[in-house]
């Protein structure tokens, strides 16, 4: 079979030698890459480089071997072209349609999808001649992923880093899985919470779940390769961030519940996949609670935490919000998730059996997404984002 055609463009800025890392991880899960750099780009990392490492040639200019058109032909015969970094001057040239090099040509020319990942300082990010042109992408349905906070160049710090190379990688795997699906969720801000929730006991200790956090993030990963703005509450998982995503730690239920009521106020859609304490202690002890020969210790006592999913499905803080639950059975699992369904008041329960071996910390899941309109949508085993991807299906046509 043809391996899948990439183009990888290369904007000139600092961030450019981690193109490098994706392009490993494009061409090593068999895509037939090609690199496209500004010349601006090899001034920070070589052709010889990207040629050595793609197998292909290298080329600035329209004018390099022109009998084979390479301004056409190479973003005609694209599966997906990907702008990692993209400097604000490049999303400024590929938002008015110039075509001044080979990087741009190709962008006017591709009729696949176009990922663009954005590094720059800050200020330059914030500018709103940047947040136009960014808009203008999107609109277009181009996939914009939001730049990572952290260190800049120099001593700077602050939103406009480069994401992990590997997270871009997995919005671009999932790009190119919906071919030309296109991105969906465009325009949409979407809250997706994850993980499990502790409730501190002591200083060392506290009730908690065997949640990873894992489908959450599938979740977030998703709706971001679908075009969605997205914030992510995350309490407690030990995951990487995922690329375009706005994430927010939090660790107990009640931080969690501040955090996604805040969130959800502009938000189309809710998904709570996090696993929430039902209960925390009632009495917090500021020092470690020792044992003591010869007595059993004293009963915990607990006190129920709020129900945010019933709380934010009551009170929806803007009218279609589409609302989505999980629930984690362990038997009587869709007589359960029925009953919960009507409880909670959402528009979509994802429910699932689990156990020590079942779900949590896998790579996998299997679920039966219920509807309140009566819809019920099997879900067979596979990898989580699939589950994502059915999740996102359903909520896209709710706001549709």
């Amino acid at each position: 079979m043809d391996k899948p055609k990439v183009v990888l463009g290369v904007s000139g800025g600092i961030a450019a030698y981690k193109a490098c890392e994706l392009l490993r991880r494009l061409t090593e899960s068999g895509h037939d890459v090609r690199v496209v750099p500004t010349a601006s780009a090899l001034h920070f990392v070589g052709a010889a480089t990207w040629s050595a490492l793609s197998g292909n040639p290298v080329s600035t200019e329209v004018w390099d071997d022109v009998h084979e058109v390479p301004h056409v032909r190479i973003g005609q015969q694209a599966d997906l072209v990907v702008v990692a970094p993209a400097t604000a001057d490049t999303l400024a040239r590929a938002a008015h349609g110039l075509a001044d090099d080979l990087l741009t040509n190709t962008l006017l020319t591709a009729r696949c999808p176009v990922v663009f990942a954005p590094a720059m300082h800050t200020e330059m990010w914030e500018h709103p001649a940047t947040q136009d042109n960014v808009a203008t992408l999107r609109a277009r349905g181009a996939v914009v992923v939001e730049p990572a906070v952290g260190r800049l160049t120099g001593v700077d710090t602050g939103k406009g880093r480069l994401p992990d190379p590997a997270e871009i990688f997995e919005v671009c795997r999932r790009v190119l899985a919906r071919g030309t699906a296109g991105p969906d969720l465009a325009g949409r801000h979407v809250v997706v919470s994850a993980g499990g929730t502790r409730e501190p006991l002591d200083p060392v200790r506290f009730l908690g779940n065997r949640s990873s956090g894992k489908q959450g993030y599938a979740l977030a990963r998703t709706a971001a390769a679908r075009g969605a703005r997205v914030t992510l509450v995350a309490a407690n998982a030990a995951l990487p961030d995922p690329a375009g995503v706005d994430v927010v730690p939090v660790g107990t239920a009640l931080e969690l519940r501040e955090a996604v009521i805040r969130a959800a106020a502009d938000a189309d859609a809710v998904v709570m996949a996090a696993a929430v304490a039902d209960f925390r202690p009632a009495a917090y002890a500021a020092g470690k609670i020792k044992k003591k020969d010869g007595q059993e210790p004293e009963p915990v006592a607990l006190v129920r935490n709020p129900d945010v999913l019933a709380e934010i499905a009551a009170g929806r803080a803007r009218p279609g919000q589409v609302i989505v639950g999980f629930a984690a059975e362990t038997d009587d699992v869709l007589a359960n998730g029925r009953a919960k369904l009507k409880r909670k008041g959402c528009d979509l329960l994802v429910v699932n059996e689990v156990g020590e071996r079942r779900t949590f910390g896998s790579e996998e899941n299997e679920a039966v997404v219920l509807g309140a309109d009566g819809s019920e949508t099997p879900v067979p085993h596979g990898p989580k984002e699939a589950l994502a991807d059915t999740v996102w299906d359903l909520v896209a046509g709710r706001l549709a």
